[in-house]
């Protein structure tokens, strides 16, 4: 089993799922977290073995915090982290912030902003210098509704990722001198299910002739994207957001 063990989570589908499958095709023994889809995470790893790769998954909600400690407990079994990717997120469905209620916001930001600050200080406990690491690489996935704020639709959503492109700045501060890199990847429109969950299946289809390369985003561009910045390749890169949105958000 590789030594080079990566996190990622929400991993077993979308951008995920193409982040953990590359990342293993790079060597990487990956750590696949997905909260409810056990086939999709199964079939994930049965698709990395079968290609000579090393995967493993793991069902555990980002929103708790035994939960999380439950993934870094599994990862150190199986080697020495070198990377998390945080990539766990949800939508919800469209609405106005005058409809938005106490439940809805709580566990938006539990997931996509708590939960990736608190995965982010696991991986710091084993990857810093500091505390007796070697290393590594930290890639948020945050979204081009932090620039453009999804008004009518998913303002909360925005917000939540708005709160993370500041994190992944501050924190790659934080952690440069003890060889840590932080990074994040902005997607604009993918074609992934993510659309579905937050009750608009076709959106993505709906959208892609507006945007300016006409067309959606696949999980593998982003992956593509998440998996250079881990690498050596990225060795002199921190506090970057790279725009993976085909033209989208560039300007607010």
């Amino acid at each position: 089993m590789s030594n080079r063990v990566l996190i990622v989570t929400g991993g077993s589908r979308g951008i995920g799922a193409a982040t953990s499958e590359l990342a293993a095709q790079r060597g990487y023994a990956v750590l696949v977290n997905y909260v409810g889809n056990s086939a999709a995470a199964e079939a994930l790893c049965a698709k990395i073995h079968n290609a000579g790769g090393t995967a493993l998954s793991i069902q555990a909600d980002v929103s708790q915090e035994a939960d999380i400690d439950r993934i870094f407990e599994a990862a150190d079994r199986m080697g020495r982290l070198a990377g998390l990717v945080n990539n766990a997120g949800v939508v919800d469905v469209a609405a106005r912030v005058e409809d938005f209620d106490f439940d809805r916001l709580t566990r938006m930001f539990s997931i996509n902003t708590l939960g990736t600050i608190l995965c982010s200080g696991r991986a710091v406990r084993r990857l810093s210098t500091r505390h007796g690491g070697q290393g590594g690489s930290i890639v948020n996935v945050t979204s081009a509704a932090a620039k453009l704020g999804s008004p009518g639709t998913y303002v909360d959503y925005a917000a939540s990722k708005g709160a993370i492109d500041t994190f992944t700045v501050g924190m790659a501060l934080e952690v440069a001198a003890e060889g840590i890199r932080v990074n994040g990847v902005c997607p604009g429109i993918i074609d992934t299910d993510i659309h579905a969950s937050g009750g608009d299946p076709g959106r993505a289809a709906r959208m892609a002739r507006d945007l300016p390369m006409g067309r959606t985003g696949t999980a593998l561009e982003v992956a593509q994207a998440i998996v250079w910045l881990m690498s050596d390749e990225a060795s002199y890169t921190t506090g970057s957001v790279i725009n993976v949105a085909g033209g989208r958000g560039i300007f607010p």
